[in-house]
Parts: C-alpha cells; structure tokens; sequence
C-alpha cells in the first residue's frame, strides 16, 4: 500500500506540472503545402493549423515538409514565435524544411544548424538508397523560467530507402552523442516513417525514451490519417533523455475550424518536466 500511495503522488506530481517546470514539445507533419490534394489543399486549412498552435501552445515544435509560404504563414499568423532552418533542396529556402519553431516568451535561442542525412552531411545531397534529400535540425534552447538548456532536434526520415531510415537514424543518434558533452537534457522529434517495432529504432531506444511508451498520461492513438478519420498509423515521434519525467503525451485528433484534417498527419505533444 505504501508503494501503491508513493506512485501515486508521484503521478499527481507530473500532472500538475507547470509549464514553468517543463517544456511543452510537438512534432507536426504540415504536408507538403504544393500537393494537389483538392479540399483538403493547405489554404483552405492553414488557419486551422494557426487555431490548434494557439489551442495546444507549445513551447517549441518541430515541422516536416513544410515550404517557405507555410513557415511564412505560421510566423505571421501567431504570437511570440521564430523558426530556424534551411530547405533542404539549397541549404537556404528551397525545398522542404525541417524548422523548428521556439517560443520567445518562454525559451532563449542559443545556438542552431542543420545537417543532410547522407554521407556528406554538410553540403545539400541525398543519401543512400533514399528518394529524397533528408535533413536533420537542431537547436540549443534556454528555458527563461528554470534557467536550465536543452538540445532539440527535428527530423523527417526517408518513406522509400530502408537503407537511408537506418544509417539516416544511426547518424542523429551519434551526433546527439557527441555534441551534448556536458549531458543537458534532449528532444528529438520527427517523422520517421517507420513503426514501432523497426529495428531501425533499436539504437534510439538505447539512448533515448520514446515520450509515447513513457508518458504517465498516454495516448494510443496513431498520427498518420492519410485523409482517413478511422486511420491512424504511428510514424511520428518524441523521444527525450534527461528529463525527470514525461506527464503526458497527446496525439491531437480535434478538428479545428470548418476542415475534416488539419493535415495527412495529427500532431503530436508531451510535456517534459525538467
């Protein structure tokens, strides 16, 4: 029973969090804003987008197949937020870009770059067997409140190369390795294209927790619709190391505004508590 009573504080603990302990993290899949895709075409549903960031607040978010008109949109159109990334055709604005958004109300931009999943990670290229160019964001973040730094990263894994998802993957888990030498704690979110249960995960899962498998309030539900409201496959990820613990991770399901998605994939968050 004494157990019993400690777990269950401990639970009470993470939920009632503040955000003044923790740091609110999403990952969301924009689809590609020059897709034929008829009545379900980015401007008829970009201000849903605009309405669920103002609904679910996050503090930082990672984006993948976002264009340069879609960053444009969002920064326009909410309060208090910047973005860092490079499109991954150019290194500058062309092709789509793995931004990741921050708050400025609540977080300090430190440092940031971008890399290609390839084997020549610092110029524009593709890598392996994939179809396309693949890149890796990242970003040293301060929280104003807490004081405390962290490393975020976003990703958008290959959906053709088999090859390209494992060396791309082996690749942002070495250099989550090396480049966090004083052990802050760290985000990584993407779209990996994967399952569960792809051994292409393995290493991750030896350095990392998925926010999903941890989260004390956790949801089942998957985040690839495809157009779909009875679809929902699970591709899309937040994982993080050196956090005390994980309150909660949502996959966001509601409609927003007068559109059945706000995208071929829901949106995913979890708060992290510091």
């Amino acid at each position: 029973m004494k157990k019993f009573i400690i777990s269950l504080l401990s639970v009470v603990a993470l939920l009632s969090c503040t955000k003044n302990e923790g740091v609110r993290v999403m990952s969301y899949n924009l689809r590609y804003g020059l897709a034929d895709d008829g009545e379900n075409s980015w401007e008829l549903r970009r201000e849903a987008s605009v309405r669920m960031l103002e609904d679910i607040r996050p503090d930082c978010f990672g984006v993948q197949e976002a264009l340069d008109f879609q960053i444009d949109y969002l920064l326009e159109n909410t309060d208090n937020y910047k973005y860092v990334g490079v499109g991954r055709e150019d290194g500058k604005r062309s092709g789509e870009c793995m931004a990741i958004f921050y708050s400025t109300s609540s977080l300090e931009l430190l440092d940031w770059g971008t890399y290609w999943l390839s084997e020549t990670p610092d110029v524009p290229s593709r890598g392996w067997d994939a179809a396309c160019r693949r890149t890796a964001t990242w970003t040293l973040l301060k929280h104003k409140a807490s004081g405390k730094l962290f490393f975020y990263v976003n990703t958008h894994l290959d959906h053709v190369g088999q090859v390209a998802r494992k060396e791309g993957l082996s690749m942002v888990v070495r250099n989550i390795s090396s480049m966090n030498p004083n052990n802050c704690p760290m985000i990584l979110t993407g779209d990996f294209n994967v399952f569960p249960d792809d051994p292409c995960l393995e290493p991750l899962d030896k350095i990392m927790t998925s926010a999903r498998k941890a989260a004390v309030d956790s949801d089942e539900a998957g985040s690839f619709n495809n157009w779909e409201s009875d679809r929902g496959d699970i591709i899309d990820y937040i994982y993080f190391k050196g956090f005390s613990g994980c309150s909660n991770f949502k996959v966001v399901r509601e409609k927003y505004g007068d559109v059945p998605f706000i995208s071929d994939h829901y949106p995913i968050y979890s708060d992290l508590v510091f």
